[in-house]
């Protein structure tokens, strides 16, 4: 006897969330600043405000992959896709923090170079330019920050912009810093504290993504915990075949091959075990697991399966 508590999986996307206005505003106010950035890392021959420059081309790119997911991830579920097109925000997410990761090496990298040869930086156009990309990061943070824990897409997306609004601040400080001081090295520091922010926090969301696509465990479910808590219902002699995974944010899911007294089957127990089952992931542990589907099997049933782990 198996179970599920959905009707059908089929409904599974209608409960992805809607972001696309923010996400399209941020993408507006994005690009409005990368022209601007364009033009004084071309003027002013900073390595802070190309590095900066370079990454608000990613964040342009990366806020585009997050509408587009954002959309697709509202397609209704088929037969052929039963969850729709949820898991794209996962997809979307580990390309910008692919791509981030990249600018951050390449920005370490380069950052050293300046600093054993450190070129000639216009320090005054540097501040008005660090503003204009400041004023702006800050504004689609605004934008995006309520919505920013929603999904891996959005908290992805929020991190682009976060990196940006920081490199705007290291850019500003770094002419300010040779302005008063005539140490061009500052604009190369800045561009290295810059590169030290960007990996760490890309490399975090890179290595969450991976875990979902690899179907990890969602973070906060114990499976032993609730293995242990499975074994606890009435009737229940045995738990096989036990997986977790999230298909996309908020979104776990579980199933199991739970061995019942034989018993179970001819006096009626199986129905008040199955509400059980779905009742102990849903509600008694840091992550409810809200789709959870259990197999009831008699003791002599395994003999009939493949080979089985715990």
């Amino acid at each position: 006897m198996t179970a599920h508590d959905h009707s059908d999986a089929i409904h599974a996307s209608s409960g992805a969330d809607d972001h696309r206005r923010r996400l399209g505003l941020a993408l507006a106010i994005t690009a409005a600043i990368l022209l601007a950035q364009g033009f004084g890392a071309f003027f002013t021959g900073s390595l802070a405000l190309l590095v900066d420059t370079a990454h608000m081309l990613t964040d342009v790119a990366g806020l585009a992959i997050a509408l587009t997911a954002a959309s697709l991830s509202l397609r209704p579920a088929t037969s052929r896709r039963t969850w729709g097109l949820r898991r794209v925000e996962v997809l979307a997410a580990g390309g910008q923090a692919a791509v981030l990761l990249a600018v951050g090496v390449f920005v370490l990298v380069e950052g050293v170079q300046r600093l054993v040869r450190p070129p000639e930086v216009a320090s005054v156009e540097l501040v008005v330019f660090g503003v204009i990309g400041l004023v702006g990061n800050l504004a689609s943070m605004l934008v995006l920050s309520a919505g920013r824990s929603a999904s891996f897409n959005m908290r992805a997306a929020f991190l682009e912009v976060l990196n940006d609004a920081l490199g705007s601040v290291g850019v500003i400080a770094a002419a300010v810093v040779i302005a008063t001081t005539g140490w061009q090295r500052a604009d190369a520091v800045a561009g290295l504290l810059i590169g030290a922010l960007i990996v760490p926090r890309a490399l975090k969301l890179l290595i969450e993504t991976g875990n979902v696509l690899l179907e990890a465990t969602p973070p906060g479910l114990d499976l032993d915990a609730v293995r242990a808590r499975i074994l606890q219902v009435d009737h229940v002699v045995s738990v096989h075949d036990l997986h977790a995974s999230l298909v996309a944010t908020g979104l776990p899911t579980l199933s199991a091959h739970v061995v019942v007294s034989d018993d179970c089957f001819d006096y009626g127990h199986a129905p008040r075990i199955l509400d059980d089952l779905q009742q102990c992931v849903a509600g008694r542990f840091d992550v409810s697991v809200e789709h959870s589907t259990f197999q009831l099997e008699p003791g002599g049933h395994a003999t009939h399966e493949a080979p089985t782990h715990s």
